[in-house]
C-alpha cells in the first residue's frame, strides 16, 4: 500500500506527460480540421460554416 501513495504523491515526469496529452490535442484537432480531403482553408471554412448553420 506505501508504495501505491509514493507513486500516487511521484510527480516527476507530470510536465512532460502533459505536453504529450497536449500535442496530441492538438494534433488530433488538426487532422479533424483538415480532414482526408480539400484545402486547409477550404476544410476549416466549410466546418464553420456547417456549425453556424446548425445553430
Amino acid at each position: 500500500m506505501k508504495t501505491i501513495k509514493n507513486f500516487l504523491k511521484d510527480e516527476s515526469g507530470m510536465e512532460t506527460l502533459e505536453y504529450a496529452v497536449i500535442a496530441g490535442l492538438i494534433a488530433l484537432v488538426a487532422v479533424f480540421i483538415y480532414g482526408t480531403s480539400g484545402t486547409w482553408s477550404g476544410t476549416l471554412a466549410n466546418r464553420l460554416q456547417n456549425a453556424a448553420a446548425q445553430n
